[in-house]
């Protein structure tokens, strides 16, 4: 009887391995389909564009199309040389020039990011866990959040001058004040019956925090600094404009300056797939970081 239903157990589990051996694959495929229409939308993008400049509705020197503006890549090249110096020259390799200068921005980027989000977090709990800190800050970070991040500009140069400094307190900028905000309204919006249940259990402050209120708060605040990593890249391309050195809002001024069309939309295309690549690092550091959260807010990401 024992050695019948160990053959019983035993033909179902081997009837039951196709069925697991395949759930990887279906995962593969739903990660595939997102990608699939992604690039369905940028060929017909791109078709729109390519189709438009061949019935003579573009004109080639003012909207040229993809395939004029990315074959010039070694002649665009050599305004992507990062230097400090106006008028300095280098004599490395093209792909290396380029290179430099989408890290160097993606590196004002990263370095006004994670300022921006470590400060407000700790000042919005700062805020909620001490009332006489909130009284005398909250009203002024109320009234500071509506400027844009581009009238902080100037001060930005007053304060740090020429260089790497103003773009990364820019992108610091952009994020600071309305994570903050965010902070104290989702701190505020914890459930209170988790609250009243970890006091119960005898929960310090400290042990409150770590295992009810940021649990409950860093979803929305991902979502939050998600929307913000693109305006992060619209204030550091302003800020590298006013002349930082080097980074892609030097190139695009230049581009403009020289009315250089095919330069300009050779940036904009960097940019767009560097950005890119940066939402979809972000959705996959979200994912490992709220691995409690079925969804993650990660749509296609899945």
């Amino acid at each position: 009887m024992k050695a019948n239903l160990t053959a019983y157990l035993a033909q179902r589990g081997a009837a039951k391995t196709p069925g697991i051996a395949g759930k990887p694959r279906r995962g593969l495929a739903r990660r595939l389909v997102p990608l699939g229409w992604g690039i369905a939308s940028l060929a017909c993008f791109i078709s729109v564009w390519e189709l438009a400049w061949a019935a003579g509705w573009a004109d080639p020197l003012l909207l040229p199309p993809p395939h004029i503006f990315l074959r010039n890549f070694a002649s665009q090249a050599q305004y992507f040389v990062p230097t400090d110096v106006i008028g300095e020259t280098s004599s490395t390799t093209a792909l290396r020039s380029l290179v430099m200068t989408v890290v160097a921005t993606t590196l004002r980027v990263m370095s006004g990011l994670v300022l921006g989000f470590v400060c407000s977090v700790a000042m919005g709990v700062a805020i909620r866990y001490f009332r006489l800190l909130g009284n005398l800050t909250l009203p002024t970070i109320t009234l500071l959040a509506p400027i844009s991040p581009i009238a902080w500009l100037p001060v930005a140069i007053f304060l740090f001058g020429i260089g790497n400094a103003p773009a990364v307190f820019m992108v610091f900028i952009s994020l600071f004040f309305v994570m903050t905000v965010s902070t104290i309204s989702q701190i505020d919006n914890v459930s209170r019956t988790h609250l009243h249940v970890a006091a119960v259990m005898g929960a310090t402050r400290a042990q409150t925090f770590r295992h009810v209120i940021l649990p409950a708060i860093l979803p929305s605040l991902f979502m939050v600094l998600r929307m913000n990593l693109f305006g992060a890249w619209m204030v550091v391309l302003v800020a590298e404009a006013t002349g930082v050195g080097s980074g892609l809002g030097q190139v695009v001024m230049l581009a403009r300056n020289t009315f250089n069309s095919s330069l300009s939309f050779f940036t904009m295309t960097l940019i767009g797939i560097t950005g890119f690549a940066f939402d979809v690092a972000l959705r996959l550091i979200q994912r490992k970081v709220l691995f409690w959260v079925p969804d993650n807010g990660l749509g296609g990401m899945k």
